[in-house]
Formats: C-alpha cells, sequence, structure tokens
C-alpha cells in the first residue's frame, strides 16, 4: 500500500493519512483561544493536578551551573512549558523551553501568554511531533500532554522524542486513557459523549472540534498497550500510572 491509500483514525472515522494532520489542525484552529477554559470545565480543573502531577515526575533538581532543556511537544498554549520553568525556578535551576506546535494557532496562544507574563525562557515553533527541528542528543526532557492521540504516526513521534533526548533523558506522556472498570468507563462515555460536545458548542461555538476529542480518546490505546509501543521506540524503564481513576494516564521512559 502506498502512502497515499494508506489510512488512519480521526475520531472514529477513517481517513487518509496525509489529511490527518490538516483535519486536526481545524480543530484546533477553533478552538484555540478558549482551548484552557474548555479543560477546566471538562475536567472540573483535574487537569491542572494532572499536569502538576507530570511536572513532578521529571524530578528537575537544584542545578545552578547547567541549563536544563525541555521540549514539549504539541504544547502550544504553554502550560506544560511554564510550570516547568516555574519548577525549575524554585529549586535552583536554570532552564529553557522549546515548545513545538504544528498548530499556528494554538502557537500564538502560547507566544501571547508568555509576553503577558514576562516568561523569555520558553520559545515557541512551528513544527511536528514527527519531525522535531532539533538536533539529536541535545535536550533533557521531552513531554507532552493530551497531544499524542491527535499526531498521524506515534511511532514517529516516539522515535524523535528518543533521538533528541540526551542519554539519562526523560520521556513524560500525560494523556486521556480508559478506566479499568466497565461500568465506570461507561458512564464516563455517557457523560464524554453527551456532555463534552454541547459544552464545546457553548463555550466556542464549535461541537464538532469536541466530538473529534471525545472519539479519539476512544481510539487511543489502553495503557499497557501504548506503554508496549514507547518500549518499542526503544525507551527504557517505561511504566505508566493512572490518574484519578484511569481517565487520564502518565506514561515516562527514560533514554538510557
Amino acid at each position: 500500500m502506498n502512502a497515499s491509500e494508506e489510512t488512519t483514525s480521526f475520531g472514529f472515522k477513517n481517513v487518509n493519512v496525509e489529511e490527518k494532520q490538516g483535519l486536526v489542525r481545524g480543530v484546533f484552529d477553533a478552538v484555540a483561544d478558549k482551548y484552557d477554559l474548555m479543560n477546566d470545565l471538562m475536567s472540573a480543573g483535574l487537569h491542572r493536578v494532572w499536569k502538576q502531577r507530570l511536572i513532578d515526575t521529571l524530578h528537575i533538581r537544584p542545578n545552578a551551573s547547567q541549563q536544563l532543556r525541555l521540549v514539549d511537544m504539541a504544547g502550544g498554549t504553554g502550560d506544560i512549558a511554564f510550570r516547568a520553568c516555574q519548577r525549575a525556578q524554585k529549586c535552583g535551576s536554570r532552564m529553557s523551553v522549546q515548545v513545538v506546535d504544528a498548530n499556528e494557532q494554538m502557537v500564538s496562544v502560547g507566544r501571547n501568554r508568555a509576553e503577558a507574563a514576562n516568561i523569555t525562557a520558553v520559545d515557541f515553533l512551528t513544527g511536528t511531533a514527527e519531525a522535531l527541528p532539533l538536533v539529536d542528543n541535545s535536550v533533557d526532557y521531552v513531554t507532552i500532554a493530551f497531544g499524542i492521540r491527535n499526531v498521524t504516526h506515534r511511532d514517529r513521534a516516539l522515535a524523535e522524542a528518543y533521538r533528541v533526548l540526551k542519554p539519562g533523558g526523560r520521556f513524560v506522556c500525560l494523556e486521556f486513557s480508559h478506566l479499568p472498570s466497565a461500568t465506570a468507563q461507561k458512564l464516563y462515555d455517557a457523560y464524554s459523549f453527551n456532555v463534552i460536545p454541547p459544552m464545546g458548542k457553548a463555550i466556542t461555538g464549535d461541537a464538532s472540534a469536541y466530538q473529534y476529542l471525545v472519539e479519539s480518546i476512544r481510539q487511543f490505546p489502553k495503557p499497557g498497550a501504548f506503554q508496549a509501543e514507547i518500549e518499542a521506540a526503544s525507551f527504557e524503564r517505561c511504566k505508566f500510572q493512572r490518574l484519578s481513576g484511569g481517565i487520564a494516564a502518565l506514561h515516562t521512559g527514560w533514554r538510557i
């Protein structure tokens, strides 16, 4: 099968692989200005707790002599980048962050937030997780929060994360997941499909974007299967932790 015939999932639909990135871009173009507000509403603020757990998992240590480098894939609005810089500053480390996001609207939101807060340690680049504009063995951390399920080729994104990490560097991924209880999953599905798209329409004017986001969560692999993908990308000491009963999962791996 050649590239023009290969398909991938876009929510519950199958689309040509060459179309997915544009479709995903359209989703985030529609919601960029209200993205963080919708995260608060959809998760009742839990996404903040989950993101703080991601930052805790980086284990940033005091290190005034060396500048740590972090790349945040699909992190357009800067949420993870700003939190990481704040943590580094608190513990006496110097950190620079490069945010790489394929969506120019999301990147614009992040740049505006950084300028408003006078944050100069974060650079915003337009690019994809599958082709990071970074040299080999150049960063200490790679993070991605709620973005890996929107990537067309997860294997390429994971390979890129491994490539740019220094030996001893850490990959941390936060993503929505599947609840281990079938009963709880049914209740969660009922909330997701019946509440989130109408909420998205009321807040952003676009229900279809949030219909896709809900569907994309259901299409994403279960934690054990995604851990196997991370291991296949050559990461070691891989593990995952379910958050809030399994609504989200935090995946980690090391480049040894």
